[in-house]
């Protein structure tokens, strides 16, 4: 007599057997609405300008830039997190430009409320790096370490010029210790309750970063270990998560999300907040430039690579294929 609860009776290949069985019992779906698209806007080009480490990744015009979020947003895209690269003549020690009204993220902030309005949720990465000269992410003492509580100052002054440029949802990004209740607090005190936190709540100092530094033109010279978090590192994270939320975050962000799948799973089934997952531009670049060489199913690979980091607990994906994803998904329903 068989036994059902082992072979031969139990045959787990049965359920595999054709691709409309495989989808039928899958367990974890990607759809476009699980999907945020980061996009770079540059000062002063007319033309959008190749990010050479990132095939297909542009930074943008203000109008191309429109374009690409209308065009998002017709793909069933739910988000798009922007990214400001002012003209270096405009950068300087306090990154002056990050908090002018007039400064090229807010430009493009109110440009793209202008087009899509609240269609589309528009995020906008709260840090300096983009705006100093030096390329931290946050004002540097006499002696050349990021001051913490004079960034804070500085993010408050950020979070609000943000709020007041139509943003729905502020990124900060820097791991400044405070930086999620100190822009709670200034939001709320100009009357935005509504503009929501996305806490970057573990991001991992990262080789992986390369390529993003050329996105936003860094001046970075040397490295963020002193406030990025070790790779190491998996209980400080879950310290960090805590911290967060009794700041106020109202969504929680892991980064980078496919070297992090053990820490992402950890923070999902740690909270009740919707929990996103940032798969950053290494992680792009290596799968484009693997493909490029013919060593990948390019396709294959970018589904299956956010499919992990869907089925380890992200609700939200930030990715550079978002747009390109999303549409190839809508064709398959």
């Amino acid at each position: 007599m068989n036994s059902y609860g082992s072979f031969p009776g139990a045959r787990p290949r049965r359920l595999r057997t054709t691709p409309a069985m495989r989808r039928m019992i899958a367990e974890t779906r990607l759809h476009p609405a699980d999907l945020i698209l980061p996009a770079f806007v540059r000062e002063g080009v007319s033309e959008p300008v190749p990010i050479g480490a990132m095939p297909g990744v542009v930074q943008h015009t203000r109008n191309t830039l429109r374009r690409a979020a209308v065009e998002a947003l017709e793909a069933g895209v739910s988000g798009i997190m922007l990214f400001g690269v002012p003209e270096d003549a405009k950068k300087d020690a306090a990154g002056t430009a990050g908090t002018d009204p007039d400064g090229i993220l807010q430009v493009a902030i109110r440009d793209v409320r202008a087009e899509v309005g609240d269609e589309l949720v528009i995020m906008s990465d709260l840090c300096l790096d983009e705006f100093t000269d030096h390329g931290h992410c946050g004002v540097l003492t006499d002696d050349g370490r990021v001051d913490n509580d004079a960034t804070l100052k500085r993010y408050a002054e950020m979070a609000q010029v943000q709020a007041e440029a139509g943003v729905h949802v502020v990124a900060p990004s820097g791991m400044m210790d405070g930086q999620v209740g100190v822009i709670r607090g200034a939001l709320d005190a100009m009357g935005k309750e509504d503009v929501s936190i996305l806490a970057y709540t573990a991001k991992y100092s990262s080789a992986l970063y390369g390529p993003f530094r050329e996105a936003v033109g860094s001046s970075l010279k040397g490295d963020r270990k002193t406030y990025q978090q070790d790779p190491a590192n998996l209980r400080e994270s879950m310290r960090e998560l805590a911290l967060d939320l009794e700041e106020g975050a109202d969504m929680v962000m892991v980064k980078p999300a496919g070297p992090c799948l053990d820490v992402l799973a950890k923070v999902a089934t740690s909270v009740d907040v919707p929990v996103a997952a940032y798969q950053i531009s290494g992680e792009y670049a290596m799968l484009e430039a693997a493909a490029e060489k013919g060593w990948i199913d390019r396709d294959t690979a970018i589904l299956e690579s956010l499919t992990a980091i869907r089925r380890a607990g992200a609700q939200m994906i930030l990715t550079y294929w978002a747009t390109e994803v999303a549409q190839k998904l809508s064709r398959r329903t």
